[in-house]
């Protein structure tokens, strides 16, 4: 017998019923809507991995006094790798092998990326075990794929090209350029105000930075994030033309706020967006379901990118320490000292004396 299938969406979330007649579907649908509008929820293995994550997070994660930022890594990880893949499953039906295949499909990306996702599977599917919903853990001998340690590079020379596009015409754009032109972390940015931006020293005055996960501002973490950077001459005519009053925030979201950390994130989520469709990603009713654009590529690729930059033009290390705000040399030394092409052909030129083209001039031992 063939059944008939009924669904319906309320507060976001999709309700489906089944049964023999329309009829049979259409009271069972409803009575599954009436459960939703009075909170009520069917708990029990039967119930899909989506309906179980949500119930989960509002129980286990909601009130923990988890920061916004924290909250929505496992909002990130859920909706962009686990419900695509096992969301529209049975909870009882997951299986060890549906989530190895999961992980699987991370090999070569960021060691961060891979264990935040393992660690949301873990505390989703212990839970529904201790709960009862299920006979055993799926999650439990989860293996890590190849992974690539550290997940902050620079910029490609496309994804640099595709930015600088981009951040024409985006209301992130600003933000971006400036994220790339001086070398800022995205909460320093988020913290300045216009009576920072001294056009008249053409510097840009770092003395204090947002607070992850939150909307506060406080003192930088050491005395060399008190800083003076000097305005990147392609920069400076996009902040002349933006310039606001003395103590209003330099970058704002769609309120005419001040960034905090869910509008940073939002901000660099549209923006990546917009790269993703210039960079070829395939649409469908305003919704990317073929992604190009490579998921390693974060805020702090374009701090990375200014280093490795800095390294190109030939810019001292102890200087670059300063523009970064390091405390330790040491940490600037591992991104100045990135394996760069170029850098490595340019510091052959220098010391064979071929001026970069081949033969060289250097003198025979």
């Amino acid at each position: 017998m063939q059944y008939i299938r009924k669904t319906a969406r309320y507060n976001g979330r999709k309700y489906e019923a089944t049964g023999k007649t329309e009829r049979e579907a259409m009271m069972k649908l409803a009575e599954k809507l009436a459960a939703a509008k009075r909170g009520e929820e069917v708990i029990g293995g039967s119930m899909s991995v989506d309906a179980w994550y949500h119930q989960w997070k509002a129980t286990y994660k909601d009130p923990a006094g988890l920061t916004p930022k924290s909250l929505g890594m496992y909002d990130e990880k859920y909706s962009g790798y686990i419900k695509p893949m096992i969301g529209h499953m049975k909870l009882r039906d997951v299986k060890d092998i549906h989530l190895q295949r999961l992980m699987n499909g991370q090999a070569g990306k960021s060691q961060s990326h891979v264990e935040k996702l393992r660690r949301v599977l873990r505390e989703m599917f212990s839970r529904a075990r201790k709960s009862r919903l299920i006979p055993y853990d799926p999650s439990e001998d989860l293996q890590l794929p190849a992974t690539v340690k550290g997940s902050h590079r620079s910029l490609t020379d496309l994804e640099r090209t595709v930015l600088l596009n981009v951040a024409e015409t985006h209301p992130a754009g600003l933000y971006i350029l400036a994220l790339l032109y001086t070398g800022m972390r995205p909460g320093e940015a988020a913290a300045l105000n216009w009576a920072d931006v001294d056009f008249a020293r053409n510097e840009i005055h770092i003395h204090a930075a947002l607070e992850s996960g939150t909307g506060r501002i406080k003192g930088p973490k050491t005395q060399a994030g008190v800083r003076d950077i000097p305005i990147h001459a392609a920069l400076l005519p996009r902040l002349l033309a933006a310039r606001g009053e003395p103590f209003a925030p330099v970058f704002t979201g769609r309120e005419g706020r001040r960034l905090n950390s869910n509008s940073q994130y939002r901000q660099w989520a549209t923006f990546k967006r917009a790269m993703d469709i210039a960079m070829g990603a395939k649409v469908y009713r305003n919704k990317i379901t073929r992604s190009v654009i490579s998921d390693d590529l974060t805020p702090y690729c374009l701090r990375h990118t200014f280093a490795t930059d800095c390294a190109r033009a030939g810019v001292p290390l102890e200087t670059v320490r300063w523009l970064l705000g390091h405390e330790d040399i040491s940490t600037t030394a591992n991104i100045y000292q990135h394996r760069d092409s170029t850098t490595l052909h340019s510091g052959m030129a220098l010391l064979d004396g071929s001026g970069g083209k081949g033969g060289g001039n250097a003198k025979q031992a």
